[in-house]
């Protein structure tokens, strides 16, 4: 990006997009209602840390453009973002985003972030995936896919909701709640690998706990 600009406002038609597909396919969207901006803005902490040298970032699990949005502004001059989403109907809204935004430095990859083709290393990555909705050999897969895409002394930073496990234990399956465990097991074991700090964002529906590793060298 050449100059920071203001972000655009949110269309009203995102939270009923999101619900949409939410719909379609709960599992993969993560949640009825896109991130705050509360959420949005504690995920994009990394970058303003950075600021003022350019960067190369990682967005992945965009959805709507919540966080995109937030981004957008943030990043330092001569940084390159690279926009991550799965689902079709989200990639092209969020092309449309980038497109308005009259910037050359963001790019919008339809694909999942475990078959992202790129030769690029990040500073930071931000992730949006859900990722407690998967089973551990995906989020296995999904987060050493992030620390391989890293560069040195870069960051991960992603949520996960907060109460989830209460409400599985009143009324998850058995099963369900072994596959959510386990996730859990992997999650912390990835923690384990670097120094890690959180904060409670409260101003999301659900509140959301956000997380930024640094993977030990």
């Amino acid at each position: 990006m050449t100059e920071q600009t203001s972000p655009p406002p949110r269309p009203r038609a995102d939270g009923w997009a999101f619900l949409r597909e939410a719909v379609r396919d709960l599992r993969t969207t993560g949640a009825v209602a896109p991130s705050s901006r509360a959420l949005a803005h504690a995920l994009a902490a990394p970058v303003r840390a950075r600021a003022p040298h350019p960067i190369d970032v990682l967005e992945a699990g965009a959805g709507t453009g919540a966080v995109t949005r937030v981004l957008l502004p943030q990043l330092p001059r001569g940084a390159r973002l690279d926009v991550v989403e799965a689902n079709p109907r989200f990639a092209a809204r969020l092309r449309d985003l980038v497109a308005a935004q009259g910037t050359a430095r963001v790019t919008v990859h339809q694909a999942y972030v475990e078959e992202l083709v790129t030769d690029r290393r990040y500073d930071v990555i931000v992730s949006g995936l859900p990722l407690t909705n998967f089973t551990p050999a995906q989020v296995d897969r999904i987060m050493a896919r992030y620390l391989e895409l890293l560069h040195p002394g870069g960051t991960l930073t992603w949520f996960a909701y907060l109460g989830t496990h209460r409400a599985r234990a009143v009324f998850a399956t058995r099963a369900e709640l072994h596959r959510h465990a386990a996730v859990e097991r992997v999650l912390a074991a990835h923690l384990r690998s670097g120094t890690t700090r959180s904060r409670t964002v409260l101003a999301n529906l659900p509140p959301a706990r956000v997380w930024q590793l640094h993977p030990s060298a």
